[in-house]
Parts: structure tokens; sequence; C-alpha cells
């Protein structure tokens, strides 16, 4: 395992400090004599877990005290749906950022539930970059405006969020939540597949602020309101439970590496190392997002020809250089160096594509 450098895009690298914690704790959680695979949610051990988890995500992401934090099935592409149901009234409209393939699926599962606006469009910029949020025009009595924060699959990230005055302001944060420290108090309602910065497949943080739970009409299914979860405390049905664990181990990780801003710190540490080696190639390798727009947490990136890129790929994949193959949509190279992978794993790609531009430049 020493040699094998993992940047998968979902599910990423988790930090090594809590996979071992995880091991050593499978088969017997805490000497209770079963593992948390098998214990009761109803159980005294997964409530402190449960319990735990919500109290680190208050803390670290600063959140005030009228916002609820939930776990819940389904990934962000629920939520995709779950958000208009929910607040997508009739005679409301939601206003999209499309900035990406994941808004854009938002977007489109929005349409299916009732009348939508695109305020800004990344579309003529090939999606690269990411539009214009300075100045968006948003009615007054608009339901809510979505935003994903960062576009795995091209590689873009927001610098800044809008300003969308008394208009709930509602965000995927899938792939950087954590990542970097965030105003919380500005969204109304925050949304994160656990999968990439935080913990496995199979939980989704939902966060969202509690006078935003009265625009719940009582006509939509119990599973799918953000009320009848609140109310639940995420145990409407069985939550996934090992996922939580998990996700609470990565959240005292994160507490012991010195909190968010300095997980920040090493991210745009790590995110630099990797974006000079592309800028100093001398157009041997190209980095494919506009560079007001770069992700701290996918890089993607191109070589000078496609004979090179998969040459480059097979390399890579023999030096134990994981999951460097970009998305389908977008092809070319991709590293997804979320907050599981250390310094060291970008250093030594880093190296490693010096020295094969070296070799074949």
């Amino acid at each position: 395992m020493a040699n094998i450098y993992n940047f998968n895009a979902g599910p990423g690298a988790l930090p090594a400090e809590v996979l071992q914690e995880a091991q050593e704790e499978l088969r017997n959680y805490q000497g209770i004599g079963a593992s948390i695979l098998e214990i009761s949610h109803r159980s005294k051990a997964y409530e402190s877990i449960h319990h735990e988890a919500k109290q680190l995500i208050k803390e670290l992401m600063g959140l005030p005290s009228d916002y609820e934090v939930l776990f819940l099935h389904g990934g962000a592409s629920l939520q995709f749906s779950m958000v208009p149901i929910n607040f997508l009234t009739e005679g409301k409209v939601a206003g999209y950022i499309h900035c990406g393939t994941w808004s854009g699926k938002a977007w489109q599962e929005a349409q299916k539930i009732g009348q939508t606006l695109v305020l800004a469009s990344g579309e003529k910029q090939s999606f690269k970059q990411m539009p214009e949020l300075s100045n968006l025009n948003i009615p007054k009595e608009m339901a809510y405006v979505h935003l994903t924060s960062n576009e795995t699959i091209d590689g873009i990230q927001c610098r800044s969020f809008p300003d969308t005055g008394h208009v709930p302001l509602v965000v995927d944060m899938s792939s950087d939540i954590f990542s970097r420290p965030i105003e919380a108090s500005r969204f109304s309602l925050i949304y994160a597949g656990a999968q990439k910065n935080l913990g496995p497949a199979g939980v989704t943080i939902v966060i969202v602020r509690r006078s935003l739970l009265a625009r719940i009409p009582e006509t939509i299914p119990d599973i799918l309101s953000y009320h009848t979860q609140v109310k639940h405390h995420s145990l409407y049905n069985t939550p996934p439970v090992f996922s939580v664990y998990m996700v609470n181990l990565v959240l005292k990780w994160i507490v012991n590496q010195g909190g968010v801003q300095s997980v920040a710190v090493r991210n745009q540490q790590k995110a630099d190392l990797l974006y000079q080696v592309l800028d100093n190639s001398g157009g041997f390798y190209k980095g494919l997002a506009y560079k007001d727009s770069r992700s701290m947490m996918n890089i993607t990136f191109c070589a000078s020809s496609s004979e090179i890129e998969n040459k480059l790929l097979a390399e890579l994949e023999q030096e134990g250089f994981l999951g460097l193959k970009g998305h389908r949509d977008a092809g070319h190279l991709r590293a997804s160096i979320y907050n599981g992978v250390p310094y060291e794993h970008c250093k030594a790609l880093a190296d490693f594509l010096t020295e094969f531009q070296k070799r074949n430049g």
C-alpha cells in the first residue's frame, strides 16, 4: 500500500489514520462485542456516534444555532430532487447557476417539479470557467437560488458566493465541503455526498436553516420531507450507520489537523504544487480550467498529444497512481486531491509528471 497513490474522484481517498482506526474497531467496536456494521441504529453506541458527528459539523462549520444537521441516503443526486420537492412550491420559480455537469443535473431535476430560471451559465466557456455571480438578477419572489460550489468533471470552483438577499441560497458542496472555511450563515441549505472529503459513499450531509422548514408542503411523502427528517433526527428510517461512523472519524481527524483553516492551507499547497508543474511545462501539459476558476480539489489537464496522454496514463497506473483518467465526459487527465490525499502523494505525482516530460518532451 505504501506505493499506491489514490487520486480517484469519488469515492476518494480517506486519511490513513482514519482507515487504521476503523480497521482496529471493525470487529469489536469499543469493547461492546459487535462490529459497527451490525449494531442497532437505536443503540447507545450509535446514538453517541450520531450526535457527536452532528456536533462536530456544527463546530467546524461555525453554524449558528438555527441550523439542523441531517444524515440522509441517496447521495447528492437525491438532493437534486428533494430541494425542489420541498421548496419549489406552486407559483414560485427556482433560480439555478448552471456551471457544469452536476449543476446541470440539479437543474434538470428541478424542471420536473416546477418552474425554473437559469440566472447564470458557463456554457459559452464550455464550463471551463465559473460564470459571473456578483450581479445576478434575482426576483424577490424566487423560491431559492441553487449553486454547485465545485464541479468535479471540468475542475472549476467558486471563489466567492453570490449575495441573494432574502432569497434562500442552496449549495451543493459535495466535492469541497470542509476543504476551506466558508461563512455558513450565508446559506439556507447545504448538502454534500460524503464520498469525497468526509467519508465513504452511503451518507449525505444536509444542513438546513430551521426557518426554511415552514415552507415545506404537508402533501409530499414523509421520507422526502426535510421537516420529517429533522423531526426524527435523521432516524425516520435506518440511517447509514457505518458511513456516519466513518464521517465521525474524519471529522475528528480534521479537528486533530488544526481545523478547516489548517486543512485549507494544505489543500492550497497541494493544488499550487501541481498547477505549477502544468504552468511551467512549456505547453507539454495544459490545465483545462480557466485560471480564475481552477478547482483546489480536482485538477484537470491534458498532455501535448493523445499518444503522449495514453503513454502517461499507462505509466502512471504501472507506478501505482490511481484514478487519473479524466471523466468520460471530459477526457484527458484529472487529479482529485481531496482532504484525505497527503501532500507527499501530490509531491510524488508532481515529480513523476516532471520526470515524464524530461523523457518525452
